[in-house]
């Protein structure tokens, strides 16, 4: 299963040019700066913009090739804007049986009740779009496109006309879209947070190009790409959840690198999580430290060093096969003797988990 997306359109002042070959299933996150060709994309596989001479593939339908062009509503697609663009004359439960109605039954793949369990708008439906806020019309928004029981999912900066509260409020139901449905989602978003908590995989865009295509994992933390630099670099881990410490407060978490110590949080024993680790919260040592409140040291490998600011290093380490980034002083990277292959202990001072 893949997406295969070869698209060209120029403008005067922009040109936009890929060759993508996507995973066709879960989360792509198209990210990048404003103006980078983000929105462009998911317009042209749309169909909204018509790019001569590409090609697009969609888990083996053709939507666009030589001689094929399929218009945008003979595409079997959903898109999410920014805004949510509900009909106002209409209750939810309208806007959703509006998206309904436009798919023949026989091709019906998402059944409302499923789409309004999803994202927990039952209590809505018979609700207006004035009488929502601005998270509970977003969260219909999504749902109507679901109910168009999409091949594929595209979604515009869903969350970016949104305050911190409400996209807090939406995040777990955008989770659950992931989990429990098997459509692809291409997601725009030049927010590092989001991208890092909902992607899979990650599509850098710069100036209409592709910079780097490839698993979240891998991308943010290489350093020869922007996300791993700056104030805001910071690495994503995949954990299990291993236990808990009742006395202390205290959750575990391994992942290939060892055992990770974090304040308590209302996870399960043996569940699956996502980590960010950020670089400046990780300091490096050439010995094991004893009496320190560090509780997570682990033994790793230099991978590689970046200039970051003015007076600062990005390293690169491997944990035991994970990859971790550490933001450190030029100075402290000269007196450790830092260089590609040399031994190191990591010292972990925070860990968020990405829920």
């Amino acid at each position: 299963m893949s997406i295969e997306a070869r698209l060209r359109l120029a403008y005067a002042a922009f040109t936009l040019d890929v060759d993508l070959d996507l995973p066709g299933r879960g989360v792509t996150a198209l990210f990048g700066p404003s103006g980078s060709g983000k929105t462009t994309l998911l317009r042209a596989i749309a169909g909204l913009e018509r790019a001569p001479g590409g090609r697009l593939v969609v888990n083996g339908e053709t939507w666009q090739d030589e001689g094929v062009f399929l218009p945008t509503h003979r595409r079997p697609l959903g898109y999410v804007f920014q805004e949510a663009s509900l009909f106002p004359h209409l209750t939810v439960l309208g806007n959703l049986e509006y998206g309904e109605r436009r798919v023949p039954a026989a091709a019906r793949r998402v059944s409302l009740a499923q789409a309004v369990e999803l994202l927990g708008i039952g209590h809505l439906l018979a609700r207006r779009p004035e009488r929502l806020s601005g998270g509970e019309r977003q969260r219909v928004a999504i749902a109507r496109a679901l109910a168009l029981s999409p091949r594929l999912l595209l979604m515009d900066e869903p969350l970016a006309a949104l305050d911190m509260k409400l996209k807090r409020e939406i995040l777990p139901y955008l989770d659950r879209l992931h989990d429990a449905l098997e459509i692809p989602v291409l997601y725009v978003s030049h927010a590092p947070d989001e991208v890092g908590r909902l992607a899979d995989h990650v599509v850098l865009m710069e100036a209409g190009r592709v910079a780097a295509s490839g698993a979240i994992t891998a991308l943010t933390t290489r350093l020869d790409l922007p996300l791993a630099h700056g104030d805001a670099a910071a690495a994503v881990v995949e954990a299990v959840v291993a236990g808990h410490d009742a006395a202390y407060e205290l959750t575990f978490l391994d992942f290939p690198g060892g055992r990770l110590t974090l304040p308590r949080h209302a996870v399960e024993v043996g569940q699956r999580v996502r980590l960010r680790i950020q670089a400046r919260d990780v300091s490096l040592t050439l010995e094991p430290q004893t009496g320190t409140s560090i509780l997570n040291i682990l033994p790793a490998t230099v991978t590689g060093l970046a200039a970051d600011s003015p007076g600062q290093v990005m390293v690169g380490l491997d944990v035991g096969g994970a990859p971790l980034l550490s933001r450190i002083t030029r100075k402290s990277a000269d007196a450790l003797g830092l260089a590609p292959g040399r031994a190191i202990h990591a010292q972990v001072k925070g860990v968020a988990i990405l829920d």
